[in-house]
C-alpha cells in the first residue's frame, strides 16, 4: 500500500467530518523505519489538520529524529490538558525490540500525573502505543505491554481515569475494564485480521479514531474509516516487522 496515499486520504476524511479538532494524538508507528523524511512528511501530514498536535513513538520510531523533527515543539509533551481533562502519553517502545515494556520511569511519570489530576479533580485519558490487555490474536498478544499488571495497578488507584487509547494492533478494539473505556485505534494504511493465531493483514480500509470527552467525565469515540478509494492489500502476505 502506498502509504502517503492511504494517510492523505484519511486526512481528508478528518477535515471533511471534524474539522479543527482541539487536539490530534499520534499514537505510534510513524514510521516504517525511523527515518528523518518521513517525520518531515508526518509533520506536514499533521500540519493540514490542527497545529496541536501530539506524537508518541511506536516500535518502529527513531525517538532521537523524532526529537529532531519536532524541535522547537511541544509535540512529544507527556501531558495535555484541556478543560478538565488531562491526556497523559506514555512511551512503550523498548528500542529494538517490537514488544512494548512501559518501565519504571513511564510508571512513575504515571503515577505522578494521576495522583495531580486526581487532587485538582480532573478525568484522564491515558495513551501509550503498545496494547496493555490481550486482544484474542495470539502473535499480537505476545507484544503485549510487558509491565501491564503493574501499569493497571496504578490506573485502579484513580477513578480519575476514564480511557486508555492505543495504537499498534492495526485494529479497533472498544471495551471496558473496571469501567474504564479501552480503545485500539485503527492505522492509516494497512490494517490486521482481528482473532488471528499468526500475522494476517486485512482488507478494511484506513481510517481513525475520534474522541469527545465530554465535560462530566464521559468518552464518546467511534472510527470513521475511508470511503470510495480502492487500496490494494497482499491478503497472502507473512509480514512486515
Amino acid at each position: 500500500m502506498d502509504t502517503d496515499e492511504s494517510l492523505q486520504c484519511v486526512v481528508n476524511l478528518v477535515n471533511a467530518e471534524r474539522p479543527a479538532p482541539d487536539v490530534l494524538l499520534l499514537t505510534g508507528d510513524l514510521s516504517d523505519h525511523g527515518s528523518a523524511n518521513a517525520y518531515a512528511r508526518m509533520r506536514d501530514y499533521s500540519a493540514q489538520i490542527t497545529d496541536s498536535c501530539y506524537w508518541l513513538p511506536g516500535n518502529h520510531d527513531d525517538r532521537q529524529l523524532m526529537e529532531a523533527a519536532l524541535a522547537a515543539t511541544t509535540c512529544l509533551s507527556s501531558e495535555v490538558r484541556i478543560g478538565n481533562w488531562q491526556i497523559v502519553l506514555l512511551d512503550s517502545q523498548v528500542p529494538g525490540c517490537v514488544g512494548g515494556e512501559l518501565g519504571d520511569g513511564q510508571l512513575s511519570l504515571l503515577e505522578k500525573a494521576l495522583e495531580q489530576a486526581s487532587r485538582q479533580g480532573m478525568h484522564t485519558l491515558v495513551c501509550l502505543h503498545h496494547h496493555p490487555v490481550p486482544i484474542g490474536s495470539a502473535w499480537l498478544d505476545e507484544q503485549i505491554v510487558a509491565d501491564a499488571e503493574a501499569f493497571f495497578a496504578i490506573v485502579d488507584r484513580y477513578p480519575g481515569v476514564k480511557g486508555i487509547l492505543w495504537g499498534h494492533i492495526h485494529q479497533q478494539i472498544d471495551e471496558y475494564r473496571n469501567n474504564v473505556a479501552l480503545m485500539g485505534s485503527p492505522s492509516t494504511c494497512v490494517q490486521f485480521a482481528p482473532g488471528t493465531d499468526n500475522f494476517k493483514a486485512d482488507d478494511t480500509s484506513p481510517g481513525y479514531r475520534w474522541l469527545e470527552l465530554g465535560e462530566d467525565g464521559s468518552i464518546a469515540s467511534g472510527v470513521s474509516r475511508v470511503q470510495g478509494v480502492e487500496f490494494t492489500v497482499d491478503l497472502d502476505s507473512q509480514g512486515y516487522l
